[in-house]
Order: structure tokens, then sequence, then C-alpha cells
């Protein structure tokens, strides 16, 4: 296993092995990676579930059309119903194109009347392309009220649009190519993990929340 690069990231590998990463910057310092880690992980517009006492947060980018998003949901639901001490962000990154844009706007905005977890998972669990009708049977399946939604997405526009960009930029910081893509603690997931996965970076992440016994 290669060295936490200077308080940074460490890269998973694939098989549970955790390689160094570079910053898109090729700034390295100690300060500016633990900034921006604790960016990344604390947003006041994105969906969070933040238990009392957590001791390691979980930001995950996804995107509604991606197929692997969609079979790692349930991985994550089952870590948050197994690990009462994990802290989920969710960084909504459309790149699947508009209608993935107006999904992720819609599951953001239903953050405030307190529906986004009910909404993520209809979202989730669409079958085949996402488009404006799937978007709003969702929201009626997960009891989402829509003249309140189509409000929110007016009222809050600037805060959505604001938070969609950040995602973006922080994507391009992690150099994620594509969606999901998983920040464990200080482990970089860039791409699918299954539940043993999961699990062990979370257990990493836990035992050495600054990676640094990592060698």
């Amino acid at each position: 296993m290669a060295a936490l690069l200077a308080g940074g990231l460490a890269v998973w590998s694939g098989q549970n092995d955790p390689v160094q990463a570079q910053s898109s910057s090729g700034d390295t310092s100690d300060e500016k990676a633990l900034r921006v880690r604790f960016q990344i992980q604390n947003d006041p517009v994105a969906p969070t579930i933040a238990p009392q006492n957590y001791d390691v947060t979980v930001v995950v980018f996804a995107d509604y059309q991606c197929p692997f998003c969609r079979k790692l949901h349930p991985t994550l639901e089952s870590l948050m119903a197994k690990d009462p001490k994990v802290k989920l962000v969710y960084r909504d990154w459309p790149v699947f194109g508009a209608a993935s844009e107006e999904a992720a706007r819609a599951g953001i905005a239903s953050t405030w009347q307190g529906k986004h977890a009910e909404f993520n998972d209809a979202l989730m669990t669409i079958s085949g392309r996402v488009n404006s009708q799937s978007i709003r049977a969702a929201a009626d399946k997960a009891g989402v009220d829509w003249a309140q939604l189509q409000s929110d997405l007016t009222t809050h526009e600037e805060e959505i649009d604001g938070a969609l960009r950040r995602n973006a930029q922080y994507a391009a910081m992690l150099s994620l190519q594509g969606t999901p893509g998983l920040l464990v603690g200080p482990y970089l997931i860039p791409g699918a993990i299954d539940t043993d996965g999961l699990h062990e970076a979370v257990a990493m992440a836990r035992t050495d929340p600054e990676g640094v016994g990592v060698q």
C-alpha cells in the first residue's frame, strides 16, 4: 500500500489496496488537502444523513441514470442500516445529460420538504432511462408534494445551481472519470465497490481516519 499523500487522499485500487493520489493542482500541502476534504464532506445544500456521534463520513458522487450507481444504491442503504455511526453525503453529479440534471435538481429540492431519502430511493430504482414522466412517478411513489417541489426548485434555484457546480468541481479535483465515485474518510473509491469492500473501507477510515498507517 502506498502512503497517503500529505494528509490528502488515498485511492482504493479495487483490491482493497489504497494507492497514492496526486491533487490535480499539484499542491500537496496538508492544510489545503484537509480543507478540501472537509468541504467535500460538508455542504449546506448537499443532501446528508448525519447520525449523532458519527465517526466516518462517506461521500457519494452519483447520477440517477448510471447503472453502476443503481447497483451501488442498495449497498449504501445496507451500510446505513447496519452502521449507525456513518454520515452519508450525496453529491449529485449528473453526467448523463439533461434528464440526469433534472433528476438531480429534483432530488436536491426534495430536501426542503424532508423527503430526500424516499425520493432518492425511488429515483435510484427507476427502471430504464430517466425522463420527466419517470421523475414525476418517482416523486409520487416517494410521497413528495409535487407543487411544493416545483416551488422549491424555483425558490432555491441559486442554491441548487451552486451545489451542482461545486459537485462537478470536486469531482474534477478528485480526478473522477465518471460515476459512481466514493470518498470514505480519506479513501477515494473511483468506481463501484461491493458490500464487503465498502465495509472494509469504512473500517479502515474508522481505525485510521487520516490514513497515517497506510504504507
